[in-house]
């Protein structure tokens, strides 16, 4: 029996809820196949400010450091609850970036997918979305404007500035384009270099070190447009896009609007890669408004242990049986409140009822052989 230890991170808000859902399914893939997983939770984010006096501390370092592979909940309280922390240590600050600049983790993957079960979520018209929606994006993530010099102070003028410094180097970008690129081969072939390269100097050598890169993968086609044109082209006509790459800021931002055209980020789970090992996330946030009220769809997070089975343990077909299971109680005409109004055509079910659903799907399929 392959054995395999993950740090489980639930995170804020409504994240110890989606977690439980998520270990339901680790325990049946357990039950399914000869695997075994140790699922070692540990305090990160604002919480874990609040009952150890750091959101990323020794004691979660440890753990992660020891695990094969992470998976953590969305991080982050109210406004009025995160003033009461110190800048330096809020969850995003003093937890997320140190858990990716601790792990290399430079790649990260989002999948846009919205299949026929999910299409009524979007609030694209069907003439737009078709058949549906298939795209990952990939996005350099430990590097860039995040993670530049930063400078605040006062000017000999008197005035309040800031600076902060876009800084990347070639071998940077270059990894993150082979991710990209290989992600392409195993596609469409179909490579959308997203850049600003009329305006950034940043861009330019990104582009250049792509020309170098693509070289080693002359079956993929490579198209360039402008971030600017790329937004408006993700309402418009996304399903030109198959595999796009950006560096982190604009990664950032399109990432979010491709959760917009699904109709939601509650529906897209996300796997961020490093050199040794990597964490799995939903792409939303912790919703501390509905914490607590066992409403919130655990799609992306239950998406985010399809994606580790996949990528971490290469267990492509009992990824597939999740992702398929999760699609099956949408099409089956099941949402929860968070997602889908009274009045919407959909019967309400809550947290608890969707994992179970899920579970209960995924047990009726057949095993990997």
């Amino acid at each position: 029996m392959t054995q395999y230890t993950i740090a489980l991170l639930e995170g804020d808000g409504i994240g110890p809820e989606i977690a439980r859902e998520a270990v339901k399914v680790f325990k049946l893939v357990e039950e399914r196949n000869d695997v075994a997983f140790d699922l070692r939770p540990a305090p990160f984010g604002a919480q874990a400010y609040f009952d150890c006096g750091h959101p990323f501390p020794d004691e979660t370092k440890a753990i992660c450091d020891a695990a094969d592979a992470i998976i953590k909940g969305p991080i982050g309280l109210s406004h009025e609850e995160s003033k009461k922390i110190p800048v330096d240590m809020q969850p995003e600050r003093g937890a997320l970036l140190p858990l990716r600049r601790r792990y290399n983790t430079f790649a990260n993957f989002r999948p846009v997918s919205l299949p026929r079960a999910l299409a009524h979520f979007s609030p694209l018209k069907p003439e737009i979305i078709g058949d549906g929606i298939d795209l990952v994006m990939v996005r350099e993530l430990v590097g860039g404007l995040y993670f530049g010099e930063k400078e605040v102070g006062v000017n000999e003028a008197g005035l309040r500035y800031v600076k902060e410094v876009l800084e990347y180097d070639e071998e940077q970008i270059r990894r993150v384009l082979h991710e990209a690129l290989q992600l392409s081969m195993r596609r469409k072939k179909v490579l959308h270099n997203i850049h600003k390269s009329n305006v950034l100097k940043s861009s330019v050598l990104w582009n250049e070190v792509l020309e170098e890169v693509a070289q080693e993968y002359p079956e993929v086609e490579i198209r360039h447009i402008l971030v600017d044109a790329a937004a408006t082209l993700l309402c418009l006509n996304p399903g030109q896009f198959d595999v796009m790459v950006m560096e982190n800021m604009f990664g950032d931002i399109l990432s979010d609007q491709g959760g917009g055209i699904l109709g939601s980020l509650g529906l897209m789970p996300s796997a961020c890669k490093g050199p040794d090992k990597s964490y799995y996330e939903p792409s939303h946030g912790s919703a501390p408004d509905i914490a607590g009220q066992n409403i919130a769809n655990p799609y992306s997070m239950i998406g985010s242990v399809a994606m580790m089975l996949e990528d971490s343990f290469g267990m492509a077909q009992e990824s597939k049986n999740v992702w398929a299971a999760m699609q099956s109680v949408f099409g089956a005409g099941f949402s929860t409140p968070d997602l889908s109004k009274p009045g919407s055509g959909v019967k309400m079910i809550n947290t608890d009822e969707f994992g179970d659903r899920v579970v209960e799907a995924l047990a009726g399929m057949p095993k990997a052989g």
